[in-house]
């Protein structure tokens, strides 16, 4: 099974791999060298784009391919979220997150979420920002126009019920625009880069909890004096040193 698995995420790499729309010398070094399979100068001309280009989903995909045919399952989810982070509908990355995430030892298993919170994860994705942005600009434009007609010409066919509904639509689409907007921006998500890193039961080092593996993507609730305070794909939380992770 996981052969084939490993077949189909080359046949995904071999397709979408380079398909990025920035061509530059960098870039086709860079992606020359993963075509030979030499993966860490591959990884070493990407790194270098990422630095200077963070907002390029596909370059973060290429450097997610590149480090897991190095075997690098750490780095490999920490670009492939990233490369979600900015593009939340990229198949291929999404796929391959999966693949990876599905190498890494003593995996912790996710609580499955309530059926009406991964309704509002989805229309609150960071892909809808603008959309919903737009959306609710268009609704509020409307519903002045509306006001204003029915301040100065009172027609009988607008009622109260009418602008009270609009109002509560255009309402609901400000807040999906302002939550989609921080998730894009958010940056409290983050993938445990240490192999074993103790999670502990405060930021005092009391008591190792459990210890998670490399590649365990986190959500970050606090952060004090060098510790982060995490919370974890099962629902359990504790604290972890800040070199240990690094922010999608």
């Amino acid at each position: 099974m996981n052969r084939i698995l490993s077949i189909l995420f080359f046949v995904v790499c071999a397709t979408t791999c380079f398909a990025a729309a920035d061509v530059n010398p960098v870039w086709q070094k860079a992606n020359s060298f993963y075509q030979q399979k030499q993966y860490d100068s591959a990884i070493y001309y990407y790194e270098q784009l990422a630095a200077s280009k963070p907002d390029n989903a596909p370059l973060y995909y290429n450097l997610g391919n590149a480090y897991y045919r190095s075997n690098k399952i750490g780095p490999a989810v920490l670009n492939f979220e990233r490369a979600l982070h900015i593009a939340p509908n990229f198949t291929a990355a999404s796929d391959n997150l999966t693949l990876t995430q599905s190498r890494i030892a003593n995996k912790i298993t996710p609580v499955p979420e309530i059926f009406f919170v991964r309704w509002w994860k989805n229309m609150t994705n960071a892909a809808n920002a603008t959309a919903t942005a737009v959306l609710s600009l268009l609704l509020f434009i409307v519903l002045i126009g509306i006001l204003l007609q029915n301040r100065f010409r009172r027609p009988q066919w607008l009622r109260g019920q009418m602008i009270g509904g609009l109002m509560i639509i255009w309402l609901c689409t400000l807040i999906i625009a302002v939550e989609s907007a921080v998730h894009a921006h958010s940056r409290d998500i983050a993938v445990v880069m240490q192999s074993d890193a103790p999670l502990m039961t405060s930021n005092q080092q009391t008591k190792t909890q459990s210890l998670i593996p490399e590649g365990t993507t986190v959500k970050i609730i606090s952060a004090k004096s060098g510790w982060v305070e995490v919370l974890l794909p099962d629902g359990r939380s504790g604290w972890l040193v800040e070199t240990a992770l690094e922010r999608i």
